[in-house]
């Protein structure tokens, strides 16, 4: 049984810095490719960084870049999430999840792509 387990969250200042882990049990974190997503307070759940199962690939939304830097630990089997420069609109429950399989390349954004997710983890920004 594969399970995604996310730690790290919590509440932090405007400008401060977290950085959220994904343990990954039953299957190895490079099988497919990785991501975060969250969903804020009344919104839906949008799409954050991913990384592809290759390791060689990243994305990151539009709105965390160059503040937010997806990685993975093979050793460790984790993917982990580095936010720096936090704010208050940074504030949502934080997933992690892992693609269905396909181009070990590929690093995708949709929430359809992604067939397995964590529980999710709390962050919250204040100003």
């Amino acid at each position: 049984q594969v399970q995604l387990v996310e730690s790290g969250g919590g509440l932090v200042q405007s400008g401060g810095s977290l950085r959220l882990s994904c343990a990954v049990s039953g299957r190895t974190v490079s099988a497919t490719a990785m991501g975060w997503f969250r969903q804020g307070p009344g919104k839906g759940r949008e799409f954050v960084a991913a990384i592809s199962a290759s390791g060689g690939s990243t994305d990151v939304t539009e709105s965390v870049r160059g503040r937010f830097t997806i990685s993975r630990d093979n050793a460790k089997n984790t993917v982990n999430l580095q936010m720096n420069s936090l704010k208050p609109e940074d504030t949502a429950v934080y997933y992690c999840a892992a693609a269905a399989a396909g181009s070990p390349y590929s690093i995708p954004q949709r929430l359809a792509r992604y067939e397995l997710w964590g529980q999710g983890t709390q962050v919250t920004v204040s100003s």
